[in-house]
């Protein structure tokens, strides 16, 4: 199993991150982004083989619904074959260390085993080594 943490700044441009396909990822938004902008990040979660989406923090719900919408988008808004199909929820009023439980207690694909998983962190500041380490004590 792999744990990656990825620090992304609002209007930044995302890593290749395809050797972590398929993988579940929680996003912690910690700050506002434009709704291009998150457009093109959950665009980038579903062609980087993103599979479980979690959200928490800023607006979560809106990201919830942003890659929802770029899955539908790959595949013309027609049928997602169920190796493809994205889960997504968001945790609106949860403490962060639930939605880290969750992800490794819950977050199960149906027809996928997630062995990989990725913490996306939208922020202008690094904390890198306090979500590692809130993940793991989860």
């Amino acid at each position: 199993m792999t744990l990656k943490y990825i620090q992304l700044k609002p209007e930044s441009s995302p890593p290749n991150i395809s050797e972590l396909e398929p993988f579940r990822s929680v996003v912690v938004a910690d700050e506002p982004v434009t709704p291009e902008w998150q457009s093109q990040v959950s665009e980038w979660l579903v062609k980087s083989g993103c599979l479980y989406m979690m959200a928490w923090g800023n607006k979560c719900s809106t990201w919830d619904d942003s890659v929802d919408y770029a899955n539908m988008e790959a595949f013309n808004y027609e049928t997602i074959p169920d190796e493809k199909f994205i889960m997504t929820t968001w945790h609106e009023n949860e403490p962060l260390k639930e939605v880290f439980w969750f992800c490794k207690k819950d977050a199960f694909h149906p027809t996928v085993e997630l062995i990989n998983t990725l913490i996306l962190h939208i922020s202008h500041f690094n904390r890198e080594r306090e979500l590692i380490a809130e993940y793991k004590n989860a």
